[in-house]
């Protein structure tokens, strides 16, 4: 309810009645678009007592509103403003109108910060959406989920969970998400190495703050993660940009740039790499390995879908071989579950932890207590293991599938080579076929494409983007396709 008491003036000097003053101060507000128009006002008793006047004296002001059609009476059910307002040029009520509250920019100075493409178009019904890589929501353990949300919603513990300190996540989901880990990427941790986040982006801005300072030469792949490109940006480094090929990230080029220049971070994806979905050879993770020990080099291993791996086992994290403490370990639980599961963590050895867990307080007091303790007993149960499994069998199907349909018709306009998981393929349109004019067409048919493409400025050479291809149905996945083999015909 609006502060009736503040924004409502009465003077007892003047010699305007109150209940004029109190009709006309609440035209004002109306006017103003305080009040908007079918807002419910308070009752006359409510109001009275909020602004300590007689009963009747309301009544009066609400009457004299209700005769200039201000106001309404519906029976039973209260006052409200009224919806066609008696102005011949009533202010538009319509958002984005030019009286609204903030109807002109800024006239302060802020920072530009670089924002994905803003699609103003309409989205239709057959309107298909191809995202970056994301997990079919139809596959989540949402009514487990739903069903211990439920219980502590309503157990004696509640209290207690809302009101909980943030000390870097809930301590059960800290020890689920360690036991989790040692025993699915061999890391050799306790709690007080993991900070819980919330989604995977949050941690690689915790952790590059944590690091980077205005100047520093940072170390990222050709192409990369733009998202973290630019939080890198945003802090002030510098980036060197290492070329990746079928093998991963070109580990002689790294060692050139740690002779020349003083580093100050990798960040790297060395398994499923973003964008391009290849996997670190071994050979150049045991180099990696030598020249972070050797150059004692911080590193960001971002590790977002290690689970979702399809033609042989997954080689282990970096940050699970000796690396005397320098790599910090990243990942989340959304690629696992949805898109809209925000919650991640941060792997690090337990001084960096307890400095980025302070760090985050000062934007997020404290997490999803209550999601945080439901996925806790999801992990502990063996529902997620289970969920892994079978949302495995389901993605790696539809990765055959999806690359048979692209190699039988799509081979005349992109190049492409089956990732060994993951949740999305990489897509190398061909010179004839820029991908700034592909994207751009298949949105006239109703193809939209939400996942990263690089075909701008450096990233021109690339003309390449992510076809994720978990989320896709069969029929939603073919239709996809004869769009973009109709296009590039």
């Amino acid at each position: 309810m609006l502060p009736f008491k503040t924004l409502i003036t009465i003077d007892e000097s003047s010699t305007i009645a109150v209940y004029r003053q109190i009709a006309d101060s609440l035209i004002v507000l109306i006017t103003d678009g305080v009040i908007q128009p079918g807002t419910f006002l308070p009752s006359t008793r409510e109001m009275a007592a909020l602004l300590d006047k007689h009963r009747n004296t309301i009544v009066a002001a609400y009457e004299e509103l209700i005769t200039q059609d201000w106001i309404e009476t519906l029976p039973r059910i209260g006052i409200r403003v009224s919806i066609h307002l008696p102005l011949i040029k009533p202010r538009s009520f319509q958002e984005g109108g030019k009286n609204q509250t903030y109807s002109s920019p800024a006239k302060f100075s802020f920072k530009h910060i670089p924002g994905p493409e803003q699609y103003n178009f309409p989205l239709k019904r057959t309107s298909i959406i191809v995202n970056d890589g994301f997990p079919d929501a139809d596959l989540a353990p949402f009514d487990s989920m739903l069903r211990e949300y439920r219980k502590l919603m309503q157990g004696s513990s509640l209290k207690a969970l809302m009101s909980l300190k943030d000390f870097g996540g809930t301590k059960a989901l800290k020890n689920s998400t360690v036991n989790f880990l040692n025993d699915s990427r061999g890391l050799n941790i306790s709690t007080e190495n993991i900070l819980i986040t919330r989604g995977g982006q949050m941690a690689i801005y915790l952790a590059a703050s944590m690091i980077i300072k205005p100047g520093d030469h940072v170390l990222v792949s050709d192409p990369s993660y733009y998202i973290a490109d630019e939080v890198f940006k945003q802090m002030g480094a510098h980036l060197i940009r290492i070329p990746v090929d079928e093998h991963g990230m070109h580990i002689e080029e790294v060692e050139k740039a740690l002779k020349s220049t003083k580093i100050s971070l990798l960040y790297i994806i060395p398994h499923h790499h973003h964008p391009t979905t290849v996997t670190m050879s071994q050979q150049r993770r045991i180099r990696l390995l030598e020249l972070i020990r050797s150059y004692q080099l911080p590193v960001i291993e971002d590790d977002y879908d290690y689970d979702f791996h399809y033609s042989n086992s997954p080689v282990l994290p970096l940050a699970s071989s000796a690396h005397d403490s320098n790599v910090i370990y990243i990942g989340s639980f959304t690629k696992l579950l949805a898109p809209s599961c925000r919650i991640g963590y941060l792997i690090g050895p337990a001084n960096f932890i307890t400095q980025a867990t302070n760090l985050k307080r000062l934007i997020d007091l404290r997490g999803d207590t209550i999601m945080e303790e439901a996925l806790s007993v999801i992990i502990d149960s063996g529902e997620l293991d289970r969920h892994i499994k079978k949302s495995r069998k389901v993605y790696n199907e539809r990765c055959d599938q999806t690359s048979l349909v692209i190699a039988d018709q799509l081979a005349h306009a992109v190049d492409f080579t089956k990732p060994q998981g993951g949740l999305a393929l990489w897509l190398k349109f061909k010179a004839t076929y820029p991908l700034g004019e592909v994207i751009a067409k298949a949105r006239a048919s109703g193809l939209l494409f939400t996942g990263t493409a690089y075909y701008e400025g450096a990233d021109q050479k690339h003309n390449g983007m992510r076809f994720g291809f978990a989320s896709l149905k069969e029929g939603e996945m073919q239709r996809a396709v004869d769009i973009l083999r109709k296009i590039t015909i």
